[in-house]
């Protein structure tokens, strides 16, 4: 397989709307019609069920570390990082939705998965409790990706893996500023409530 073919693999296999699958097959509904109108597994969790939300997560967290992975093994470094972005990019803006997806955190989990096993299974682990209390995914991802590239530096990881773990999150965060400014007023009215009922 070329160099570019496995980006777009890595798009289109971002691509997977697995919240909108499971909206549809569980309630039948449009997830992009429901609570914040995201198409990720802590709307699915919300507003379809808690065993839905987790059953995309692991999908989402799957898809990213598919693409990593197959990149791995037929090609070299920097199209495993482009590959990465790709996945990523195909699960925020997928071509199935019209390119309305979700915003990556679960798909970039699974991404730097592959690269930094060690160093995310850490910030896991610790991102776990506060989550558990507060309910609050916005903190997690907070705890989970702000320190990642510390805590890479600390174990050694090569220069460019570290900048990656800053690069890949950033692109998370840019998309939830993307996503929220162009929500309508009464959809950011909601996310705001829900936000803090999970605390």
């Amino acid at each position: 397989m070329t160099y570019v073919g496995l980006v777009l693999l890595a798009y289109f296999v971002g691509s997977i709307p697995s919240a909108y699958i499971a909206g549809r097959l569980v309630k039948g509904v449009d997830i992009r019609q429901l609570g914040d109108g995201n198409v990720g597994a802590a709307n699915v969790y919300r507003e379809i069920s808690p065993v839905a939300g987790v059953v995309v997560l692991l999908a989402d967290v799957t898809k990213g570390m598919f693409a990593v992975v197959a990149a791995q093994h037929f090609a070299t470094q920097p199209i495993v990082f482009a590959s990465g972005i790709a996945v990523v990019v195909g699960h925020n803006w997928p071509v199935a939705l019209g390119f309305r997806g979700g915003r990556g955190e679960s798909t970039t989990i699974g991404v730097l998965g592959v690269l930094l096993p060690l160093e995310m299974a850490l910030l896991v682990a610790i991102c776990a409790v506060p989550f558990l209390v507060t309910r609050n995914t916005m903190l997690a991802g907070a705890i989970l990706f702000a320190p990642l590239w510390f805590v890479s530096i600390l174990t050694g990881a090569p220069g460019p893996t570290v900048i990656y773990s800053v690069f890949l999150p950033g692109l998370v965060g840019l998309t939830h500023l993307l996503k929220t400014r162009h929500l309508p007023r009464e959809a950011k009215k909601n996310t705001a409530i829900m936000r803090s009922a999970d605390r």
